[in-house]
This record gives C-alpha cells, sequence and structure tokens, in this order.
C-alpha cells in the first residue's frame, strides 16, 4: 500500500499521541486537585470514563507486552516515508523525548498498571456524578 503523504501522517498521529498523553496526565492532577477545589467537571460521568477506560487500555496494552498501537502506526508511516535520522523541530523533539523512554516494556506495563489503579482509586475516593432521570408525570 502507497500511502500520499506519510511524514505528515506520522507527525499528525505523534501530535495526537501528544494529546491523549496530556489528557491522560492531566486528569490525574485534575481530579483529586479539582474535587479539592469544588470544580464540578471532574465528577462528569463521560469525562471520567474516558480517563478510565484510555488508561485501561494502556494499562491492558502493556500487560499484553505490546507497544501503544498510536507509537506503532507513527513508526510505520516513519518507516513508509524513509525516516531514519530526524528531521523535526526543536519542540517536537523536546516532546517525543519527553513521551518515548528508551527503556524495556515491562517497566511501562508496571507503571501503567499502577497509574490505571491510582485512576480506579479516584474513582472510589471521588466518584463521578451520574446523571439523574427525570420523572415525568
Amino acid at each position: 500500500m502507497n500511502t500520499p503523504f506519510p511524514i505528515e501522517i506520522a507527525e499528525a498521529i505523534f501530535w495526537f499521541h501528544v494529546v491523549v498523553i496530556a489528557f491522560a496526565v492531566l486528569g490525574l492532577v485534575a481530579i483529586p486537585l479539582g474535587a479539592w477545589s469544588g470544580w464540578k467537571f471532574v465528577r462528569v460521568l463521560w469525562w471520567r470514563a474516558m480517563h478510565l477506560g484510555l488508561l485501561s487500555i494502556v494499562a491492558l496494552q502493556a500487560l499484553l507486552g505490546r507497544a501503544c498501537f498510536l507509537t506503532i502506526w507513527e513508526s510505520e508511516f516513519l518507516r513508509r516515508a524513509g525516516e531514519a535520522a530526524s528531521n523535526e523541530p526543536l519542540i517536537q523533539r523536546w516532546v517525543s523525548q519527553a513521551i518515548y523512554w528508551p527503556l524495556p516494556l515491562w517497566f511501562f506495563a508496571i507503571l501503567y498498571v499502577a497509574v490505571c489503579a491510582f485512576t480506579l482509586l479516584l474513582w472510589w475516593l471521588i466518584p463521578p456524578r451520574f446523571p439523574r432521570l427525570s420523572r415525568s408525570a
């Protein structure tokens, strides 16, 4: 399959990955801080479910010994573009180094399972509000 613009697709996947990571990390901070500060959005059910679901998928992939599918897709498109050396802008290189650590997969499995367990604990300690069903007469 010959994909047009593979480098642009790889870059789009990279930045989407950055957004996903930011959502996961910021959620871990926003939930306890928001509960303490009285922020209502930290108890919104769909937001909390999306956060827990994301972290559960990440932990499951790591437990199965698989890299994140976004990382795999980005690597594949970079390979198709013939990218070996990086000609990324400086900021992108810094972000890339911050999220792609050269550590064994078992380390990430432990880290992601611990983060997922913490998120489950937050679900229990700071439960989301379930929408009330309105009763029509």
